[in-house]
């Protein structure tokens, strides 16, 4: 099985720590769609016949696309490709985008999951970070989407920022719990180069993030989840029985999945590729029946690595049956011995053929990771 992931690129505002593609101008939404439909056409073999489990439009903040839009991208994905009964269908959104009204156009649209940029609670975080939606939006978007029948929902919080108090992060995560989410994806703040944040704490403009602050954050959300029987089942997600994401899952179980729109990527086990970044670009070549991309052969050492990064990642650990089928015995042999320091540290345990990191193990997951690849 495979997925599908369509990058919409466009927002109403920019948000100051975010690095990902997009425009806060609408005024090539029409061309992109267009642009988008064309690109489907195109690589309907990509998947190699592969029916689709899951479909997920990110972004961006694809809530912004007008109904019209949103049925014709997924007719065209029905028309091209076998779309499983059931498939998982996830849309992202910003809280100010989702009244009653929109949320049942959604629901009708055929999206059956929802994944809410929440962030905050709190209206000094939902400033401080420039995001277009207020603390009251935040709490009743959720609220109307459970009135209008998804049960299916993931919010997005983000922690360690300067005007998070230890008790405020505690408020926005039992109330996320209150409301009866099911799914949570947690992110430490971070900075990216070349975004406004980054630019802001060069100018001394804000304060630099305080490592400390994430890593108590972080001990207190595995702690408060914990409680209230959520799963981590990988370092920032964390779900109720039953509600793990499955178009995320299978990234991370390395299955192949095609991506549309400027930057997105795809992966077909074997190689990867990714779109232009640049919307005028991405469009154009479009235009002329061409796909606009650079692409890479993976080599089993990129591929060895790469499943170490996520696999480390999840609570269902690294698997070295796996690595000794894929990669061979002798790979097996130098992650064992390598990964004895870590188990020592008390980082790390070994269930049986699973390597699986300690909750004080997934603080350090990239680094280990990064020491364990060849």
């Amino acid at each position: 099985m495979a997925g599908i992931y369509l990058h919409i690129p466009f927002c109403k505002q920019a948000c100051y720590y975010c690095n990902f593609h997009f425009s806060t101008s609408l005024a090539q939404e029409p061309a992109m769609v267009t642009a988008l439909l064309k690109e489907i056409e195109i690589q309907k073999e990509y998947l190699s016949g592969a029916s689709i489990n899951t479909i997920y439009f990110g972004g961006g903040t694809p809530s912004l696309l007008p109904e019209k839009d949103l049925l014709r991208l997924l007719e065209a994905i029905h028309k091209n490709f076998t779309v499983n009964a059931g498939a998982e269908v996830t849309l992202e959104a910003n809280p100010d985008d989702l009244s009653p009204e929109k949320l049942l156009v959604l629901k009708n649209a055929g999206v059956n999951r929802l994944s809410i940029g929440i962030q905050s609670f709190h209206e000094e975080d939902l400033k401080w970070m420039h995001r277009a939606h207020n603390a009251q939006q935040a709490k009743e978007c959720i609220l109307h989407a459970q009135d209008a029948g998804f049960e299916n929902i993931t919010i997005d919080l983000i922690y360690g920022g300067p005007t998070l108090t230890d008790t405020g992060w505690e408020y926005n995560v039992q109330q996320a719990i209150a409301l009866g989410v099911p799914h949570l994806s947690c992110y430490a703040l971070t900075v990216e180069p070349g975004t406004a944040l980054d630019h802001f704490i060069k100018k001394k403009k804000m304060p630099a993030v305080d490592a400390d602050k994430a890593a108590r954050h972080f001990e207190q959300l595995l702690k408060w989840t914990g409680e209230a029987g959520y799963e981590q089942y990988e370092i920032s997600n964390f779900a109720l029985k039953g509600w793990h994401s499955r178009h995320n899952s299978s990234y991370w179980q390395g299955a192949s999945y095609l991506g549309l729109g400027p930057s997105a990527h795809s992966f077909d086990t074997q190689s990867r590729q990714w779109n232009v970044a640049n919307n005028a670009l991405y469009i154009k070549s479009l235009e002329q029946g061409e796909l606009n991309f650079e692409r890479e052969e993976l080599t089993p050492v990129m591929m060895l690595n790469e499943y170490l990064m996520t696999a480390l990642r999840t609570s269902a650990g690294c698997d070295l049956a796996i690595i000794a089928d894929r990669f061979g015995d002798d790979k097996r042999s130098v992650i064992v011995k390598e990964s004895e320091q870590f188990i020592k540290k008390g980082w790390m345990r070994q269930e049986g053929e699973k390597l699986i990191l300690t909750p004080e193990g997934r603080l350090f997951a990239d680094g280990i990771a990064a020491q364990l690849f060849f």
